[in-house]
């Protein structure tokens, strides 16, 4: 990317942008992530270090099967005979959980598979409403949650009583969540909460551990400088397709849209640049942040950020309370972007 003029036109803004976004579109976007599109079962390399990883490949290369194999009516005819396949994939952070949620996704076929976060769903009944969000899922044969979280009791609830719901329906499921990297009894922890707080669901759930190292070796927070704002500005007028806003400014737009929408925010964007970032102190900004940081991370979009940057951008409180763990995701995940946005811009002496 190389820096252009002041005499080029002004940057388009995120907080400029109302999306409306029709149902159709909320569910075609249930899909993996654009990173994990050509994932499959074939793709992912199991360590030979820990047997659980194999383990884990082959046990759903058979649950997939078990699926997919009822064409048309017959998988609909077998379902009061026989409750669906029903998975819960146990690991902590990158051990490759997201792949073979994708994986399992792309072997039932598109037509038949949703695929999302658990605050996609959240958002999805809150977009649709409980009734209209069961009746749009209960026409996939799989549904997979990503990233399931337990932060939130009423979220909970609501994501339990829609597997349920799903469940009764013939859906199979698969699920997956993570704990940091210092949790006690890392993903084990989590699969124990998971089966706990789902309640009467939990005796349906075959819960598959994976054991292993993350595979991207991540830092949970990075330590990169945050950039001039002088030099986010310039940066992104190098790009048509960049936006520019003040961070105060969106996170106060954040408010007005529906978290459903963040990724309408993004649509034909390819740089964000914020500038005067500095630490969120209102928790329920800095939650509706974290939704549009994932969307960002799903789709590959770089940022640049000026101000503070990441440094301190959630306080204490927030980084050892309840939703610690989203905001961790949120800081390595803004931060692998930011360094993306870095290595697009070139420094210039006026900097």
């Amino acid at each position: 990317m190389t820096l252009t003029d002041v005499g080029s036109p002004a940057p388009a803004s995120l907080a400029e942008r109302r999306p409306r976004v029709p149902t159709a579109r909320l569910l075609g976007e249930l899909v993996p992530p654009r990173h994990f599109a050509g994932e499959s079962f074939d793709t992912y390399r199991p360590d030979p270090a820990f047997d659980s990883q194999l383990a884990a490949v082959t046990r759903l290369r058979v649950v997939a099967e078990v699926i997919s194999v009822a064409a048309g009516g017959s998988w609909r005819t077998r379902r009061r005979r026989a409750a669906p396949p029903a998975v819960y994939l146990d690991g902590g952070f990158g051990v490759g959980k997201t792949h073979l949620l994708a994986a399992m996704a792309h072997a039932v076929g598109p037509a038949d598979a949703a695929f999302g976060t658990f605050v996609e769903y959240t958002n999805l009944v809150g977009a649709l409403g409980f009734a209209a969000t069961v009746e749009a899922l209960a026409t996939n044969r799989l549904v997979a949650i990503d990233e399931f979280e337990l932060d939130d009791p009423g979220d909970t609830v609501l994501m339990s009583r829609l597997l349920r719901e799903l469940a009764d329906r013939g859906v199979a499921l698969a699920a997956s969540s993570n704990t940091l990297p210092d949790s006690l009894g890392e993903g084990r922890f989590a699969a124990e909460d998971f089966l706990r707080e789902i309640q009467a669901m939990a005796a349906r759930f075959e819960v598959l551990r994976i054991d292993g190292e993350d595979y991207r070796h991540r830092a949970t927070v990075t330590d990169a400088s945050p950039l001039p704002d002088a030099v986010v500005r310039a940066a992104v007028l190098g790009d048509p397709a960049a936006t520019l806003d003040d961070f105060a400014t969106l996170l106060g737009h954040l408010a007005a849209v529906h978290p459903s929408r963040y990724g309408a925010l993004l649509d034909d964007v390819s740089l964000v640049g914020l500038t005067g970032v500095a630490p969120v102190t209102d928790q329920n900004a800095a939650l509706r942040l974290v939704v549009l940081v994932d969307r960002l991370y799903d789709r590959d979009v770089p940022v640049l950020l000026g101000g503070t940057g990441e440094h301190g951008l959630f306080t204490p409180a927030m980084l050892q309370g309840g939703y610690r763990k989203k905001y961790y995701r949120a800081l390595s995940r803004l931060g692998a972007l930011a360094e993306q946005g870095r290595a697009g811009t070139r420094p210039t002496s006026a900097a």
